[in-house]
């Protein structure tokens, strides 16, 4: 009797059931094809600077990557910078551990606004590359411990930078958070709203500091003058925007100031004088009209006149003499 045949490997990988073969219970009508081996991104022969020849860095499974990253940081510190090979060995560390970038990029991606997210993404990477230049393998630490923080940081750092509406200094945009912080402490120490002395207490400022930060902290959002507008607060909108309901400057307001600041000066003056702005100013007569009403030439009254405006507008402009006690 002649020995079973064992099913082979062909060209094309296919498992064919021999029917002679009384152990091969497999249906001779259907063929089962060999799953060809998952093909891995890198390859065991030597490539550039001595190291495995990666061809597609950012598809190396995040078991493979560490493994792999410490054999390259280890090479990238016996290379010499600026040559293809310090750059190939660089380059592939930054693209096998970009994974790193896209994990801390969601912890912020609620605060990302449609296309922003890749500039974040971005900003991300540049904390990758500082990452990469500063470690030292000799610690035996590993990468990731190093990397996250320098990713995470410069992200912050973009957010803070770029995402207020007006800019302010920066030491107001600490003092922002630091005043966010103790209004939370505090409202659940003193079951109330802390007031700006007790925030200014607790952070160990001066009330005019405290009120400095709050008042930058508007600076962060903006809202749009297009917006609807609600007349009470959170309820409907009525149709109009906020642009629609804001002041404006009154123009006659620095008239007011002027006539208040004049009302003093006027009661200095004598009855004659007084009159002759009345008539002047208040009727609208004519010089020639005025001094036949008081009995003087024209010429005359165009020399008090004068004079009389010239002491007010001094006196408007003089600087207030100090009170003594």
């Amino acid at each position: 009797m002649p020995a079973p045949v064992q099913p082979t490997r062909t060209a094309d990988p296919v498992h064919t059931a021999d029917p002679t073969d009384p152990t091969d219970t497999a249906d001779p009508a259907r063929t089962t094809p060999l799953l060809p081996r998952p093909r891995r991104p890198y390859t065991e022969a030597t490539g550039i600077a001595d190291l495995p020849r990666i061809d597609e860095p950012r598809e190396v499974a995040p078991a493979d990557a560490r493994e792999l990253s410490r054999v390259f940081f280890l090479r990238l510190r016996e290379l010499t910078e600026g040559t293809p090979e310090h750059q190939y060995v660089r380059n592939t560390l930054i693209e096998m551990n970009a994974s790193l970038v896209q994990y801390a990029v969601r912890r912020f991606r609620s605060r990302c606004d449609g296309g922003d997210i890749e500039d974040v993404v971005q900003v991300g990477t540049i904390g990758l590359i500082k990452a990469i230049d500063r470690f030292d393998p000799s610690r035996e630490n590993e990468f990731s411990t190093l990397a996250m923080p320098y990713i995470t940081g410069e992200i912050k750092r973009h957010f803070r930078d770029t995402s207020w509406a007006v800019r302010v200094p920066r030491r107001l945009q600490e003092l922002r958070i630091d005043i966010a912080k103790a209004k939370e402490e505090l409202t659940v120490r003193l079951d109330r709203s802390p007031t700006v002395t007790d925030l200014a207490g607790h952070l160990g400022l001066t009330d005019e500091e405290v009120v400095e930060g709050l008042v930058a902290a508007n600076g962060h959002t903006s809202g749009s003058l297009d917006a609807p507008h609600s007349d009470h607060g959170d309820g409907p909108t009525t149709g109009h925007t906020l642009a629609d309901v804001m002041g404006e400057e009154e123009p006659a307001l620095a008239l007011v100031e002027d006539v208040q600041a004049l009302a003093p000066l006027l009661e200095r003056l004598s009855e004659r004088e007084r009159s002759m702005l009345r008539m002047r100013f208040g009727e609208e007569l004519t010089q020639a009209q005025i001094g036949t009403a008081l009995g003087i030439s024209q010429m005359q009254v165009s020399r008090l006149l004068n004079r009389i405006l010239a002491h007010l507008r001094a006196s408007l402009l003089a600087e207030p003499a100090p009170e003594t006690s």
